[in-house]
């Protein structure tokens, strides 16, 4: 988008062995509840009426401050705020969700949780998107040795195969971040989408630092005002670069990230809307172009 709109000792034992990321850490670091559905929808006001300012995800930690009747304003890690619904939160109990060093994080786009180790038995209880998060209660053996059981925010219990999780989230290289941006090709824009249901433009670029561990900015006017990039020359442009666009460099409405080649990777409205690859020296991009950032 957005247009312009365990313990502490573990978990830093985990910090140091590289096991939980930074992001991770801030998540976990003050919140009193955690997204219990797939995705849930943070409004600018407590009702459905209101537009969708973000999104939060299944395992996502976040932190109350206020309450109003069924609803709930909360801030996530990226201290993005907006109000949900109150049914889509549990209360953490003693310590954030999925914080300490048995949990897991998705890595397929897509991850289906099942009542059993069957995938043809029944329908999934829940399907995660990317980045989603579970806390591991046992680990298959035998000829179920490629399932993990876990426990979903709900209290629920269920069994996800290992190649759809991981229990060390890497922190990735520039090409490496590259490589991820691709494999979301074609999934569509979502206006405040921040999941891989749907992202829009500054939800995707947000994602790919991420996956740098670097916790950046929501919205795309945030990120080039943000004090951890730094303005560079177009003709400067390196890989992993980011781009910004709209009407001037104090009317930001877009923004992606530059991949090499004159090419870079956004989730946009133009033409189709969805996650593509188009060129800098192409229209309307070339016009549109008012600002170029390095993270530093």
């Amino acid at each position: 988008m957005h247009f312009n709109r365990g313990s502490s000792a573990i978990m830093l034992l985990a910090l140091a062995l590289g096991t939980v990321s930074p992001a991770r850490a801030r998540d976990a670091a003050h919140a009193d509840r955690v997204v219990a559905v797939s995705v849930v929808n943070m409004y600018s006001a407590a009702n459905e009426n209101s537009d969708v300012v973000s999104q939060a995800v299944m395992g996502n930690n976040v932190t109350t401050l206020k309450k109003k009747g069924k609803w709930l304003h909360v801030q996530t890690a990226d201290n993005y705020t907006g109000w949900v619904r109150r049914d889509s939160l549990r209360e953490n109990k003693g310590q954030a969700y999925a914080a300490g060093p048995q949990a897991v994080q998705v890595v397929s786009l897509f991850a289906n949780v099942y009542r059993e180790t069957d995938v043809t038995t029944h329908a999934p209880i829940a399907t995660l998107p990317f980045e989603g998060r579970l806390e591991v209660v046992n680990e298959g053996d035998g000829k179920d040795a490629r399932w993990l059981q876990v426990r979903l925010p709900n209290g629920h219990t269920g069994w996800i195969q290992r190649g759809d999780v991981t229990l060390t989230p890497k922190v990735l290289s520039i090409p490496e971040s590259i490589e991820l941006a691709k494999r979301f090709m074609g999934i569509p824009y979502l206006w405040g989408g921040r999941s891989s249901f749907g992202y829009d433009c500054s939800g995707f670029t947000q994602m790919l630092v991420r996956s740098r561990g670097i916790n950046m900015p929501r919205d795309a006017d945030q990120q080039a005002a943000w004090n951890g990039v730094t303005a560079i020359e177009r003709k400067d442009l390196q890989p992993g670069d980011l781009l910004f666009f709209g009407d001037s460099d104090k009317k930001i409405t877009h923004t992606g990230m530059y991949i090499g080649n004159g090419e870079f990777i956004h989730d946009t409205t133009n033409t189709h809307p969805v996650v593509q690859i188009s060129r800098l020296d192409d229209e309307p991009w070339t016009q549109l172009l008012v600002a170029t950032r390095r993270v530093k």
